[in-house]
């Protein structure tokens, strides 16, 4: 919008450069008529008015270049202006001069600065002028002379009062200009402040879910709401929120106005105005969007003119984009796509939250999932040695009770055998509590907790535990990810003891460039992984799939190699870098 200041910057301007032209027209009518001009009696005083009047317009211009021009000053420059024009017929002869045109300026300043009465005071001004110097240079003129000047008066007079009109039209005109772009800035500034309070309203109301589903289906209400409050009540608007899937297709997941066909419809999102705004990273406008490549598939759009698709982005990650059909053209205008700009923004950050949250919640469930899996774990390891142990060592306890009484002997060797039950299941127990979580793995690192944990074994099973492990090899390695792999070791360990029927287990360590390496490698009779694994559910066991779960804890990556009579190999793999090596 133009400013009152700025409006009278320009008309300045314009004013001087009018001066400058009828400046040089008075230097060139002086070189026609020199009897008027420089070779006439007041040549000297008209050269030194012209001067004047440059050295004035020169002045102006400078002080309006630095816009050091004061208000005040039109009133200088009118009474000036009309100055110089009767210097301008003093300096010509009177009567005879042909530089009466000059006071068209004056007259016009009044006109276009104050009022119509102004410009025809200041055109009186000038004619009295006129007449004055007349009469004071041919005090007696005749009739027939006297006509050709009263008609150069009524013509100024007649100037004047056209300029006036003009004038008073042109700042009505202006006025009226100036009111409506006032009028116009104000309803930009009222649709700026319900775009801040929508924008307010959305984050309070997205700050009070943290269930995307919900993030999704208020943006869409928001957008609604925005659409009425800049006056748009009657469009009935067709809203579309697509988010990528694990195969990076954008599907629909909150949508207004939809039928059940189009809410199935998957797009790729690699053609057309959806395209265009995931690339571009701004909102792109369609005019025609049921001929576009994808969103002409969805029969809402048919129904709308032009259509608008913001992308929810964060960063330089694309979440997805939003949608938004009009059936009338002409809806989306910047002030409006700026809201729905700022909308989507305020979504995504609750969008990331949210899923942030869900991501959690899904991690405590699995942890909770692989607690629970681990006491029923121990729950069997204990049900089936020590549980079964302890009850059998009650049994022949009251065995040997009555033994006594008959046979003391044998109830003698039968306590020994009894002691020796009772130290084999101590051992098993102790086995079971050092694999929970072994003191040494914190101390002494992975190798050494292992080469305990394979010793302690042997103890109790016969199945001989090799360990193939250079000195240092844990290192690199945070006590975190040894904890880990030691689990992971640890149930690669007991599934091949319990499940393999095999005669020797390897467990071999290395680093390779900067990954870790774990191997638990057995010469059993090996399985079908993959029947295995799709009868885990139905099985209620999650031993391997929390190995699975555990490998990727530290970024590693775990890997089971077998078949039926060839053995099993159980690979796991770490960065280092992820351990801060």
């Amino acid at each position: 919008m133009l400013t009152d200041s700025r409006r009278r910057s320009q008309l300045d301007w314009l004013v001087s450069n009018l001066r400058w032209l009828l400046l040089v027209a008075v230097i060139i009518f002086a070189f026609l008529t020199p009897e008027y001009g420089f070779e006439g009696p007041f040549a000297p005083f008209l050269i030194a008015t012209i001067a004047t009047a440059a050295l004035y317009n020169l002045v102006l211009m400078l002080l309006m270049l630095y816009e050091t021009f004061p208000r005040s000053m039109a009133w200088i420059t009118l009474g000036t202006d009309a100055a110089l024009s009767v210097a301008l017929i003093a300096a010509s002869g009177g009567f005879p001069s042909p530089f009466l045109f000059f006071g068209i300026l004056p007259v016009i300043t009044a006109a276009l600065r104050f009022s119509f009465p102004i410009s025809i005071l200041v055109a009186l001004f000038i004619t009295s002028g006129y007449f004055g110097i007349g009469l004071l240079y041919a005090p007696t003129p005749s009739l027939s002379a006297a006509l050709p000047w009263l008609g150069n008066a009524a013509t100024l007079l007649l100037a004047a009062l056209i300029a006036g009109l003009v004038g008073q039209r042109m700042r009505r005109y202006i006025a009226a200009l100036a009111e409506a772009e006032r009028a116009e800035e104000l309803r930009r500034l009222r649709a700026r402040h319900q775009q801040s309070r929508l924008i307010f309203e959305l984050a309070s109301t997205l700050s009070a879910t943290l269930n995307y589903q919900r993030v999704l289906e208020a943006m869409l209400d928001v957008g609604e709401i925005g659409l009425q409050e800049l006056g748009q009540r009657a469009v009935s608007q067709v809203s579309i929120v697509f988010l990528f899937d694990k195969q990076q297709q954008l599907r629909v997941v909150a949508s207004r106005r939809l039928s059940p066909r189009d809410e199935r419809i998957v797009i790729p999102g690699r053609r057309g105005v959806v395209a265009q705004a995931l690339m571009t990273a701004e909102p792109a406008l369609s005019k025609n969007p049921g001929q576009d490549p994808e969103l002409g598939q969805f029969i809402a759009m048919h129904r709308c003119q032009e259509a608008v698709a913001v992308p929810l982005r964060a960063g330089f990650e694309n979440f997805g984009v939003v949608v938004f059909g009009s059936p009338v053209p002409g809806l989306y205008t910047p002030d409006y796509q700026d809201l729905l700009v700022a909308m989507c923004n305020q979504a995504v950050v609750a969008l990331q939250n949210a899923r942030l949250y869900q991501n959690l919640m899904e991690e405590k469930e699995r942890i909770v999932a692989v607690e629970e899996d681990a006491r029923k774990k121990l729950a069997r390891d204990l049900h089936d040695g020590p549980t079964q142990s302890i009850a059998a060592i009650a049994m022949r306890l009251n065995y040997v009770r009555k033994m006594m009484e008959t046979d003391p002997d044998q109830a003698a060797q039968e306590l020994t055998r009894l002691e020796k039950l009772a130290r084999q299941t101590t051992k098993e127990i102790r086995h079971m509590l050092f694999t929970l979580r072994p003191l040494i793995l914190e101390t002494q690192g992975l190798r050494a907790a292992l080469a305990q944990y394979i010793a302690k074994r042997a103890e109790t099973d016969p199945l001989p535990v090799h360990l193939e492990a250079p000195e240092g090899v844990d290192e690199r390695l945070d006590k975190d990810a040894q904890g880990v792999i030691f689990y992971i070791i640890e149930e690669a360990i007991s599934n091949a003891r319990k499940h393999a029927n095999a005669e020797n287990i390897w467990v071999r360590l290395r680093v390779e460039d900067d990954t870790f390496v774990a191997e638990v490698e057995d010469d059993g009779q090996g399985f079908d992984l993959d029947a295995v694994l799709a009868d885990y559910t139905s099985r209620g066991s999650l031993g391997m799939t929390n190995m699975f779960e555990r490998a990727e804890l530290v970024g590693g990556q775990l890997d089971i190699q077998t078949a039926p009579g060839h053995g099993t190999r159980v690979l796991l793999t770490v960065p280092l870098e992820s351990q801060g090596g």
